[in-house]
């Protein structure tokens, strides 16, 4: 099974995958057993076959997270790298519950993005089949029909299928980077998902360092947790100052990747000696702000594409009856 993920049912099969672990591992059972129950009733058949191998890698004495890369390609690159961060700091079952939160939102914004499109995208195909419509009636030319029809069509098509296949996470770092680049100056949709990479990192973050992993160690941990290419590449940046004596907090000011709001609160955590505090007040902020965000990305893009297209359907009308009023003056009906 590929890390290919994009209908909702996909995403909520994904869900309660982290789910069923979630519960098993916070009922007591450990890793391996938790693991064999799920393979037994999985959320979907697909994932026997990966589950059988990462217990036989987990057999052969790989850690969890080894056993999962060696396992193929069957998860997304973020989730591995979370559950890292949470097989390092011993907090599993939050990874698993938070990667189970993750899924359950993104199928829901799926659906609703899914349901809010129906009616636009019947207009479109409505508006494109049936203009040409009067043509082919008078030339019988359904070659030239469909050209109009299936040509313009074939295009968007296209266009949808290669932005689902960018949007992906299983590609590599260097393509997440460059999508990541294309969405950051959106309204809406690029700081939505600028705050959910923050409140993974924060997540990450704190169950890292409750656990006693090194500052320098969790922060790379957590910046690979976060899912943003731009984060790590700035975590990364600044090791060689933070080793050599600057605080984290004054790392992230002078970074310029980090909000204000993140910088200070980190900065106040840190220095108070609360910082666990701190950043679970981030995570849950940063969370419930990308939410938000992207909730009214899901309602607002296909109130924008109906528009379009009756703007478009509308421009088509008029340009119909000036050609009519032309041709009807021209043979000198006025």
């Amino acid at each position: 099974m590929k890390a290919f993920i994009f209908t909702p049912g996909q995403l909520a099969r994904r869900a309660d995958f982290y789910y069923q672990l979630g519960q098993l591992t916070g009922a007591g059972l450990g890793l391996v057993q938790a693991l064999e129950q799920v393979r037994r009733n999985p959320p979907a058949n697909s994932y026997r076959a990966p589950l059988g191998r990462v217990l036989v890698q987990l057999a052969a004495g790989r850690t969890f997270s080894e056993a999962l890369w060696q396992g193929g390609p069957w998860l997304p690159e973020f989730d591995l790298a979370l559950l890292r961060a949470g097989e390092h700091s011993g907090r599993l079952e939050a990874c698993f519950r938070l990667l189970a939160d993750y899924y359950t939102d993104r199928a829901q914004l799926a659906r609703q993005m899914i349901s809010n499109l129906v009616y636009p995208a019947f207009l479109l195909h409505f508006a494109v089949f049936i203009f040409p419509l009067a043509t082919l009636l008078l030339s019988g030319d359904w070659v030239a029909y469909l050209g109009q029809t299936l040509g313009m069509l074939a295009p968007l098509y296209a266009g949808v299928g290669l932005g689902i296949f960018a949007a992906q996470s299983q590609h590599g770092e260097w393509w997440r980077a460059v999508w990541e680049a294309l969405l950051h100056p959106l309204p809406v949709l690029g700081p939505g998902r600028r705050c959910l990479a923050l409140a993974r990192l924060a997540a990450a973050l704190e169950a890292l360092l409750s656990a006693g992993v090194t500052i320098i160690e969790a922060w790379e941990l957590a910046a690979a947790a976060s899912g943003s290419p731009a984060l790590r590449r700035a975590v990364r940046a600044w090791q060689p100052q933070v080793k050599g004596g600057q605080t984290p907090a004054e790392a992230v000011r002078a970074s310029g990747r980090f909000p204000e709001l993140f910088a200070t609160q980190y900065a106040t955590g840190e220095i108070s000696g609360r910082l666990d505090d701190s950043l679970r007040r981030l995570r849950d902020y940063y969370q419930e702000a990308g939410a938000r965000k992207l909730r009214a990305v899901t309602r607002w893009v296909p109130r924008a594409i109906y528009i379009g297209i009756m703007l478009l359907i509308a421009a088509r009308v008029l340009l119909f009856y000036t050609r009519y009023f032309n041709l009807v003056r021209d043979a000198g009906g006025f």
